[in-house]
């Protein structure tokens, strides 16, 4: 059984940054509208101006989730080899290349006592992610992940 983990928000960037480009997103696009057919300068500017707030708005949008994603992506996998590890006493690396990284972080979420285990069997019966979360019985929320 699956728990969702809450949505956490970054004022700067949801409440601030966010909310202004958006609105200059808006504001640039209806100026433009209002001289759109006109092959002016000012058209010209106001579409220019429309065209890089609104890439600047899904760069922002795009750059912050993908880095603090693939932060987490990578200490999630440190954590999972460490934690098995401390549990078998071997390295994680001979089962880690025959797992992708949805396993991986899976396999983050089982407990201590069934980890070395239910990692040893999701390599040797290429269980799915979802095969992986059927097996855990002692299911550990993961409350930090973005």
């Amino acid at each position: 059984m699956a728990a969702k983990n809450p949505a956490r928000y970054y004022p700067l960037h949801h409440f601030i940054l966010l909310p202004l480009t958006l609105l200059m997103v808006i504001y640039t696009i209806r100026r433009y509208a209002n001289l759109a057919g006109d092959d002016s300068e000012l058209s010209r500017l106001w579409f220019s101006l429309a065209a890089v707030t609104l890439l600047f708005f899904v760069a922002l949008v795009m750059l912050r989730q993908h880095y603090a994603l693939t932060l987490q992506d990578r200490l999630a996998r440190l954590e999972v080899r460490q934690r098995y590890f401390e549990l078998s006493g071997q390295r994680f690396a001979t089962l880690e290349k025959d797992l992708s990284l949805k396993q991986i972080l899976t396999l983050r979420l089982a407990g201590d006592q069934e980890l070395p285990t239910l990692a040893q069997a999701a390599t040797r019966e290429k269980l799915t992610p979802k095969d992986i979360m059927a097996r855990i019985n002692d299911f550990q929320l993961d409350t930090m992940r973005v």
